[in-house]
């Protein structure tokens, strides 16, 4: 135990309860906001992730309400956010609350860990939140701050240690009010002991901060795996046929953007010339005759960068085709097509040269 543990503890209240932002899902004990603003925000900026959560509490305000949406609505209002299979989980989750607890998130750490989606983290963060419960949170805030101040050299992306971690965080935790010290810590984490250099001179707990103190805060926390990140050839076919409708599909598989809907796609090996992506239909889309003139155009190579994957995407436009009607594709006009959810790069596209 680090000797000055009690001050590190008082020092992160003092600090939180002068500088913790104004968010709209602190200072409530409804479990629904607070399991919601966790899901929203996992691996999303407070800044990103905001908007969302105020157009999900609109739209639906209790259990029941977002348990009864369809799963497409529940996507069309998380577009934009990735990660979809977070979104899947929340519909599924929220659906066996209603249907298993009668429409309200049960009480207690581990309990709360028998829902979709909720891991060790959202739990303690739901459980110390609206419960008080006397149970720590760990997330990549709380890792950082902990490695650095106390000069822990295990690697965070180490399943094994986790529970270092949150043994050191429950001692930190002590007899403070939970639901304070865990908004704490994190708020620590996220504003003042970033990732990169962060900001020491004005740190309340510089002085006894391991960190600080031997010049390491680039060196921790320690994550030795790196991510391999594969690289993916999108050719994507926006489709108009006479009736001025497009060709769309459900993505089913699990790939990426499952439950989400796409065009036409052909997907290579590499990237292909521009004169050679006219000569490859993707399987099933069967163009008769494609329109001369102005009616097919081929964008520009966009990159869109995913957590483990980076695409290369190009939308081959095509205007007033002449087109089987056999196929996977389903047709809708263009004002289907808004309400469609889709991946957001597709829906940019969309935006800037259909919509």
């Amino acid at each position: 135990m680090h000797k000055q543990d009690t001050f590190f503890s008082e020092s992160l209240l003092n600090w939180y309860a002068e500088n913790q932002r104004d968010l709209p899902w602190r200072g409530t004990r409804d479990p629904y906001k607070i399991w919601l603003s966790e899901i929203i925000l996992q691996q999303t900026r407070v800044a990103q992730g905001l908007p969302y959560y105020e157009r999900f509490i609109e739209r639906f305000p209790t259990v029941k309400q977002l348990a009864k949406a369809e799963e497409q609505e529940v996507l069309r209002l998380w577009q934009g956010l990735g990660y979809y299979s977070r979104a899947r989980n929340l519909h599924a989750c929220v659906r066996k609350v209603e249907s298993e607890y009668g429409g309200i998130f049960p009480e207690g750490y581990a309990e709360l860990q028998k829902l979709p989606g909720i891991g060790k983290y959202t739990a303690a963060a739901i459980a110390s939140f609206a419960f008080h419960e006397s149970v720590p949170v760990v997330d990549g805030n709380v890792l950082r701050v902990l490695a650095r101040y106390f000069g822990i050299a295990q690697d965070i992306g180490e399943a094994k240690n986790w529970s270092v971690f949150f043994s050191l965080a429950q001692k930190q935790l002590g007899s403070f009010p939970p639901q304070i010290f865990n908004q704490a810590i994190m708020e620590f984490g996220a504003v003042q002991c970033k990732p990169g250099m962060p900001n020491c001179e004005t740190c309340p707990v510089r002085i006894g901060c391991y960190a600080a103190q031997e010049k390491q805060q680039l060196a921790l926390p320690v994550k030795v795996k790196k991510t391999k990140i594969r690289p993916r050839y999108f050719t994507y076919w926006l489709v108009q046929n006479q009736e001025g409708e497009v060709a769309v599909q459900e993505r089913k598989d699990t790939d990426i953007w499952k439950g989400l809907y796409h065009f036409p796609l052909l997907e290579t090996e590499s990237l292909p010339k521009e004169e050679e992506v006219l000569k490859a239909l993707p399987a099933g889309l069967f163009i008769q005759e494609l329109p001369s003139g102005g009616s097919v155009s081929v964008s520009p190579v966009i990159k869109h960068v995913l957590s483990h994957q980076h695409l290369f995407i190009r939308f081959i436009h095509v205007k007033e085709a002449s087109v089987s009607q056999k196929g996977p594709w389903r047709w809708v006009n263009t004002e289907q097509l808004q309400e469609l959810p889709k991946p957001i790069v597709i829906d940019k596209y969309l935006q800037e040269y259909l919509f």
